[in-house]
């Protein structure tokens, strides 16, 4: 099955600075509501949304986001791919590591937002940047899943 919009199509937003960071988890925020989310997952959303969209400016020295409705069968979901042409992820399996940290931070970033989504999927190589993609569904994981669009 191919996903479809629903109520709303893809946005992708700039990520470059601390107010695109707010920006893009108010989005991520309203359009969860929109498709039906609970506040709980609405909350486990926007806090991997924020993490991720953190480390693509932190470490990814910017780039973008895309919020994405998705829709197979009764099953309603949405996608978050975070996007940037920083120097990529030398070692994912290390990076992916509970309490590892390139930074200051406590190290739960990556790891963290994996546990708060249904699926999640790293693009990553030295020198050409790295894609993180996750998905949410509000209604249960389909039982086919969609490819990603």
């Amino acid at each position: 099955m191919t996903p479809t919009s629903r109520r709303a199509a893809a946005m992708t937003l700039p990520i470059g600075s601390d107010a695109d960071l707010a920006w893009v988890r108010q989005q991520v925020r309203q359009t969860a509501a929109d498709l039906g989310f609970g506040l709980v997952q609405q909350t486990k959303l926007v806090t991997a949304a924020s993490e991720l969209a953190r480390n693509t400016l932190v470490h990814g020295g910017g780039g973008q986001a895309e919020i994405t409705p998705l829709e197979s069968g009764r099953a309603r979901g949405l996608r978050l791919s975070f996007t940037d042409d920083g120097p990529g992820i030398r070692d994912l399996e290390l990076a992916m590591t509970d309490g590892y940290t390139s930074g200051g931070g406590l190290g739960l970033g990556l790891s963290g937002a994996k546990r708060l989504v249904h699926e999640f999927a790293v693009d990553t190589e030295p020198g050409r940047g790295t894609t993180v993609t996750v998905v949410a569904w509000v209604t249960g994981v389909p039982a086919s899943r969609p490819e990603p669009g």
